[in-house]
């Protein structure tokens, strides 16, 4: 493969039924583009035949490479391993359910002219969101938390689509501590400290499932963590050890 320009992330755990679907999808959106271009699926433990279905893509398609492990780490650890082995200067982080448009992948990719990283945000005045009252609530409310605790002023920190600079996050990534779903909050509050430029776009998103009890107690716990490595320990400034 040439000089990698575009590289795609996509986290991906117990996604048998999307994962083809996902890829295909983001196949058709970079070849307009005229990008060179990888897929890099990270696929994080799944229990069923997203490994499988995503090496069988890869083998009628070049662009995509796959790389697996036994055990669920979270979607944040499988992020940060993909984002480690990418080559692209440009890296787009997109979840594998579908539950968000990607085929507005490439708007997000040219509006990095005026950002280090443009993200999808459920709370543009421009997006189109189909969601449970329930978890609109507890998204706003979870917002309200992370504003508070990290200083980050944004609308919106956990909708799965992401582009950014590579070369702005190189050092970031080995700062970052979250492995499960406060990992959005933590790599843009970084980003924040560090004076990066975060431009927030519309989202055209679906989400049919509440959150779980589990899940925001974990969510919470992390949020914390990251506020106390932020205004405490300051872990993120520190110099990472060679």
């Amino acid at each position: 493969m040439s000089q990698v320009e575009l590289s795609f992330v996509i986290p991906a755990y117990n996604e048998e039924d999307s994962i083809e679907i996902t890829l295909g999808t983001l196949d058709g959106v970079v070849k307009n583009k005229r990008l060179s271009y990888e897929i890099v699926v990270v696929d994080d433990g799944s229990k069923d035949k997203t490994r499988s279905r995503a090496i069988k893509y890869a083998n009628r398609n070049g662009h995509v490479k796959v790389i697996s492990y036994t055990q669920n780490e979270g979607k944040g650890h499988a992020v940060r391993t993909g984002f480690m082995q990418t080559k692209g200067d440009v890296v787009v982080f997109a979840d594998s359910d579908m539950d968000i448009d990607l085929g507005t992948v490439s708007k997000y990719v040219d509006a990095l002219e005026h950002g280090d990283i443009v993200i999808a945000s459920k709370w543009h005045p421009d997006s189109v969101v189909s969601m449970p009252l329930k978890r609109r609530i507890l998204s706003h409310g979870f917002n309200v938390l992370v504003r508070l605790l990290t200083g980050a002023k944004l609308k919106d920190t956990q909708v799965g689509l992401k582009a950014m600079r590579k070369s702005a996050f190189i050092d970031i990534f080995p700062r970052l501590c979250v492995k499960r779903y406060a990992f959005d909050v933590e790599l843009l509050a970084v980003a924040n400290l560090y004076g990066l430029k975060i431009v927030q776009m519309p989202a055209q998103l679906s989400i049919r499932e509440s959150f779980r009890l589990k899940e925001m107690l974990k969510m919470f716990q992390d949020l914390l963590g990251i506020a106390y490595r932020l205004r405490v320990l300051h872990w993120y400034q520190r110099r990472i050890r060679a």
